[in-house]
């Protein structure tokens, strides 16, 4: 469930919209066993918290109150994000593309963990690294073999595809 909510800023021409969603128990919890916090808005909160350079100064939690007890976090609202058309890009700009998107992720990645320990774990070789490489070649030779697997489907006529825009 997501709900958007107008609020005013100074005035009627500064609008703030927050973003409200509703957060239920984690998928992983059937795993791992529940999340040390009580509440599971406050778990999304605190996950969005770890991971983000810089998260939302508006970005909270709140336990409905009822029966139900429904949990909700907020956040602005606002589509800054930056986008990048992988379609025509030329593989230069793609590489770059794609090792920033690769930082970021390992950087989000990197604040949720005890960097010690897991530089303790890894320790000084390129065994851990060689290991990603490899699983990143087989799978992307996967893709590519998925790829013509559909392509051949296609025009077999098995499956119905639309291409372009």
């Amino acid at each position: 469930m997501a709900l958007i909510a107008l609020l005013l800023g100074s005035d009627d021409g500064d609008p703030l919209f927050l973003q409200l969603k509703e957060a239920g128990p984690s998928v992983l919890e059937a795993y791992v066993g529940k999340s040390r916090y009580q509440n599971h808005a406050h778990r999304v909160v605190a996950g969005q918290r770890l991971m983000q350079a810089a998260s939302d100064i508006f970005l909270g939690w709140i336990r409905g109150s009822g029966a139900a007890h429904r949990d909700f976090y907020w956040r602005q609202l606002r589509d800054m994000k930056g986008s990048f058309t992988t379609e025509n890009a030329r593989p230069a700009g793609l590489a770059l593309y794609a090792g920033v998107c690769g930082w970021t992720l390992a950087r989000g990645h990197a604040r949720s963990g005890d960097r010690i320990a897991i530089a303790a774990y890894l320790g000084k070789s390129d065994r851990v690294d060689l290991a990603i490489a490899d699983f990143a070649e087989a799978y992307a030779d996967q893709v590519e073999r998925d790829f013509e697997v559909v392509q051949r489907a296609i025009k077999a006529g098995r499956i119905e595809a639309e291409t372009g825009v």
